[in-house]
């Protein structure tokens, strides 16, 4: 299933190379948190709309073939998918090439993170707003908080390198900053700070919640020392892991600005979507678990792949041009975000549990 020729990059009108693709495999989650899906009766996608784990493998084929490199796993909640790990085997397995991720809340991760590790799984996103386990059930409405621990844990015990995202939220988490600094401090592991975004309809979002993050820098240059940590250039050699020049895989350039603690074994970061976007180095697309392609975050234009899998007649080859075309007018997601904010409404009406991160 693997291509032995080197395709040629998927490009777009403004000269962004797409080589990174956020892969939703279910819109379920079982946290709810109050920023991300809003409300008890929010209802989830019908079992019929969401893509097979065979139309999942078929878009990761697709993808390769267009010059992808790295598909990260989402969801919602993607470990609550049944059968989940058998996907993730033939993904691995079909795509050796391939650089896979996975973004998760962590609930159920501390026991599958040995054999995660044993296909080459090499990094994980973990959301994580608060190390405050009273603070969490608020947050999520789960007291789970034990249980996400214990995966970090896990993975860090089986060599994952794990990425910990917590939304900077005023009157929410800023006491659990210099925490977050103490665990970066002594472990290896990257604590990203991501500003609060309003997205989707019936947002939870309002100004004096907004932590932006330059104040997130300079609250958390109280607790240590924060040295700057030089990014690769665009599209080289280079494994941010290992942190050498010549890696096994392409390095893909994300949109967090590090910071490496002095004295200490990790690093904190923070991801500035509102106040400094990153849209001139934008290398991903989006595919919703019901198979919409989305070219922006902030833009609620979507393009639907799944009728082309599904039908006899159009297949493959007609995904792969849909893809390109689409992907050739991919916006400049600052552009729609300023007009968005002129006319005081969110990012984008999706829910980002339905976007897929």
């Amino acid at each position: 299933m693997t291509t032995s020729h080197h395709p040629r990059a998927l490009t777009d009108s403004h000269g962004r190379t797409v080589n990174y693709i956020r892969l939703s495999i279910t819109d379920r989650c079982n946290l709810r948190c109050f920023y991300c899906r809003a409300g008890k009766d929010t209802p989830f996608m019908s079992h019929d709309e969401i893509l097979r784990y065979e139309e999942l493998l078929e878009l990761i084929g697709i993808a390769e073939e267009m010059g992808v490199r790295k598909v990260r796993l989402t969801g919602g909640e993607p470990l609550v998918r049944r059968d989940f790990m058998d996907f993730f085997e033939r993904a691995v397995t079909a795509y050796p090439n391939m650089d896979f991720r996975m973004t998760t809340n962590g609930v159920l991760l501390a026991p599958i993170a040995p054999r995660l590790k044993e296909l080459g799984l090499r990094a994980v996103n973990i959301s994580l707003d608060t190390l405050d386990p009273g603070r969490f059930k608020e947050i999520t409405g789960l007291d789970a908080f034990g249980a996400v621990w214990e995966g970090i844990q896990a993975c860090m015990d089986a060599g994952i390198q794990v990425k910990l995202n917590a939304v900077a939220m005023r009157g929410v988490n800023e006491a659990d900053l210099p925490g977050f600094i103490e665990l970066a401090r002594n472990n290896p592991v990257h604590v990203r700070f991501i500003e609060f975004m309003p997205v989707g309809g019936g947002t939870t979002w309002e100004t004096d919640r907004f932590w932006s993050s330059e104040d997130v820098l300079k609250e958390a240059g109280k607790y240590a020392e924060l040295i700057p940590m030089p990014g690769p250039p665009r599209n080289s050699n280079f494994d941010e892991e290992a942190g050498n020049s010549r890696p096994s895989k392409p390095y893909t350039s994300g949109p967090a600005r590090m910071y490496r603690i002095e004295g200490g074994q990790g690093a904190l970061g923070v991801i500035s979507a509102l106040t400094n976007h990153f849209c001139d180095a934008c290398n991903r697309l989006r595919i919703s678990s019901d198979g919409r392609l989305r070219t922006c975050l902030f833009s609620d234009k979507e393009y639907k792949l799944r009728p082309a899998l599904r039908h006899p007649k159009l297949g493959r080859e007609s995904v792969k041009k849909i893809i390109t075309q689409c992907g050739a007018i991919k916006p400049i997601g600052h552009e729609i975000l300023k007009q968005l904010t002129r006319e005081r409404r969110a990012v984008c009406d999706k829910r980002m549990s339905s976007i897929g991160g």
